[in-house]
């Protein structure tokens, strides 16, 4: 039976990557490559797996290539359920490795507080059928204490912290608000272009009340620049287009 860990080429899974192979040695990492992330998460994988000692698996979709091909290609964009990009891009490529391999437990890079410490409730009752392991919440850990620690380690920080993001997500996520869009807009006008362009073929934006070429610079709030998307996001409800 295998035990796994998530890898998102973000602070808190990495970190919990470190604390999970002190425990296990013979973990296997998994990273969910959608083809839309920053190309500095090659970088910064690379840079884990050398802190690790060990090489982290990496899964990509066999029907999208990225965010945008699937968008257009499923005239879907999100709704109060989920986003059909993580669905398809994420939590599918997670529920096919599942089906191919004897799994017995999981260890999840939640950290500490109210609102995550939830997240990992949730999941676990959803899932009873996995052991669940939550390691940055046993040591009370937080994402800035898992900062620190890349840096004790070394190892620089993804480029979208040092853009001001909260999350090493997809390059435009679409769960992100105005502002977090004006901030793509900022730093990466050709994917706020890109996503513009797919939002009128499918005929739906991402964001309330307007679509993104209809987006006004400067609007938003600023608790907008941390959308959150993993493949958990889907977890309670995988009807999405």
């Amino acid at each position: 039976m295998k035990k796994i860990a998530w890898f998102s080429c973000g602070a808190t899974s990495a970190v919990a990557c470190k604390l999970a192979l002190n425990e296990c040695p013979e973990l296997e990492m998994i990273y969910i490559d959608t083809g839309s992330h920053h190309p500095d998460n090659e970088r910064f994988l690379k840079d884990c797996e050398n802190w690790f000692g060990k090489k982290i698996t990496i899964l990509r979709s066999e029907q999208y290539k990225n965010v945008i091909d699937c968008i257009t290609k499923r005239k879907f964009v999100n709704s109060p359920v989920g986003a059909s990009c993580t669905k398809f891009l994420k939590t599918n490529v997670r529920l096919k490795y599942e089906y191919q391999n004897e799994i017995d437990t999981y260890y999840w890079g939640f950290e500490v507080g109210k609102k995550e410490e939830g997240r990992a409730q949730r999941l676990a009752l959803r899932y009873p059928n996995f052991q669940h392991k939550f390691p940055l919440i046993e040591l009370g850990l937080t994402k800035e204490n898992c900062l620190a620690k890349l840096q004790d380690a070394g190892i620089e920080i993804p480029t979208m912290y040092k853009l001001g993001f909260n999350n090493n997500n997809c390059i435009g996520c679409v769960k992100g608000g105005m502002m977090y869009h004006n901030n793509i807009r900022k730093h990466f006008p050709s994917v706020f272009n890109e996503l513009a362009k797919a939002e009128r073929i499918v005929g739906h934006s991402c964001i309330k009340n307007c679509f993104l070429d209809e987006l006004e610079p400067g609007r938003g709030n600023i608790k907008e620049l941390v959308p959150e998307c993993d493949i958990f996001c889907n977890a309670i409800n995988l009807d999405v287009t």
